[in-house]
């Protein structure tokens, strides 16, 4: 044989070695069907991350990427509790599939995020591109102000973080001090800068207009005995467990409790937010309690003949919140939560007339929803809001949309690999 057609041979075997090695690399299809005759969107889907390390025999420094079926790359996120998660788009009752491989993934936007925030009295603020909120710390336990719930921070207009502009502006030690020394000599200009940097005010993305107080404000659980509400405090300590791009997670543990005599009963918390949700997904748990009690899960009124919409068979509750200050223009702020367990009973309690006048910051009662709570059990619940001058733009609108989330957590997506 001549050596140029030994030479041509030769290299026609190694591109077919080189061609049959790259297509040979490991890949893992995932498989993501629909039960339901909803269309799901950008819905959160998870898979073990041994699993996939197992599949594709990943080294310790490898890094995966995620293709839809054209090929293109999907954001994901691995999670403190060794998951991959990625959000899925299915058609009623369609299927879809993943393809997971070794790779470079591309940078994408952090969506869903958060953080502590000592310079604000230690309140822990976290957001995706839809909502917002806040739990409230020692430092303002310490301070003696009252604020038991969760906070909401109205969100619009973009789908960028903006909670952290926020705090920058409102605990500017630079403007504080600035509208301190105007106040003594241009009270007018004092009040123009102290409006241009407060979060209170609407500068064009959303803003606080919630009141929360000494209630459960946007969806916060208690114990109760009898008929009283056992309020947790600020919380103790924060950990914050996963911090985007695509979720935010954080675990907060409270001051011991008395609880039918127990006197170190503690409540642990595990808050989840997920991009394009408005929901919070809500694991309580309490240690040291010695029989079953009571746990409600609470939505401050700040109407006593408020629109509220109670569903014990399906699983939700939901309430339109006039805000602080309807005067304002500051619009509807719709406040749900969902159950995946049966829930015991939801309605309307208002507080009596000296507990609203001496106790409560002016709010007329909660919306409470009952389960009960077994010692060592956890409770799982999932709270959150929307605004009118967002998406969603009437409580018609936003109780379809609860209605949907809990079909959607009784049949989730079912994932195979």
């Amino acid at each position: 044989m001549e050596v140029s057609k030994i030479l041509i041979l030769t290299a026609v075997i190694i591109m077919s070695c080189v061609s049959s090695c790259a297509d040979s690399k490991q890949t893992m299809t995932v498989t993501v069907s629909n039960p339901l005759g909803l269309e799901r969107t950008g819905e959160m889907v998870e898979v073990a991350m041994s699993d996939v390390v197992a599949k594709l025999k990943l080294a310790d420094t490898a890094q995966i990427v995620i293709l839809d079926m054209d090929g293109r790359q999907v954001p994901y996120q691995i999670t403190y509790d060794q998951k991959v998660i990625f959000p899925a788009t299915v058609k009623a009752n369609g299927t879809v599939t993943y393809t997971v491989q070794e790779g470079m993934p591309e940078p994408y936007n952090v969506i869903a995020c958060g953080r502590y925030y000592p310079e604000r009295l230690d309140d822990v603020a976290w957001e995706n591109d839809l909502v917002a909120f806040r739990a409230y710390g020692p430092a303002l336990q310490k301070r003696g102000e009252r604020g038991f719930g969760y906070d909401v921070f109205t969100k619009y207009n973009t789908t960028e973080p903006v909670v952290e502009a926020r705090y920058a502006n409102e605990v500017s030690k630079e403007k504080r001090a600035k509208i301190a020394e105007l106040k003594k000599t241009d009270p007018k200009a004092a009040g123009e800068l102290e409006r241009a940097i407060s979060y209170h005010i609407d500068h064009g993305n959303g803003m606080d207009c919630y009141n929360v107080g000494p209630t459960l404000g946007g969806g916060t659980s208690a114990l109760m005995v009898g008929d009283t509400i056992i309020y947790p405090y600020c919380y103790r300590t924060q950990e914050i467990l996963d911090n985007g791009p695509l979720r935010f997670t954080v675990k907060l543990e409270y001051n011991p409790l008395v609880v039918r005599g127990d006197s170190n009963v503690v409540e642990t918390r595990v808050i989840t937010l997920d991009a394009h949700s408005y929901l919070n997904r809500t694991v309580v748990s309490y240690t040291n309690l010695k029989e079953s009690v009571p746990v409600v899960t609470g939505i401050v009124l700040h109407e006593p003949d408020g629109t509220i919409k109670t569903d014990v068979a399906n699983g939700y509750m939901t309430y339109v919140d006039p805000t602080g200050n309807p005067k304002a223009g500051n619009g509807k702020i719709f406040i749900g939560a969902a159950f995946p367990a049966q829930i015991n009973e939801a309605k309307a309690v208002l507080f009596s007339e000296k507990e609203k006048k001496e106790e409560r910051a002016g709010a007329d009662g909660h919306l409470l929803a009952v389960s009960d709570y077994q010692p060592g059990a956890e409770y799982t619940y999932y709270w959150g809001s929307a605004w009118d001058k967002a998406a969603i733009k009437t409580v018609d609108a936003w109780n379809e949309y609860m209605a949907q989330y809990v079909q959607k957590l009784h049949a989730p997506l079912i994932v195979s690999y």
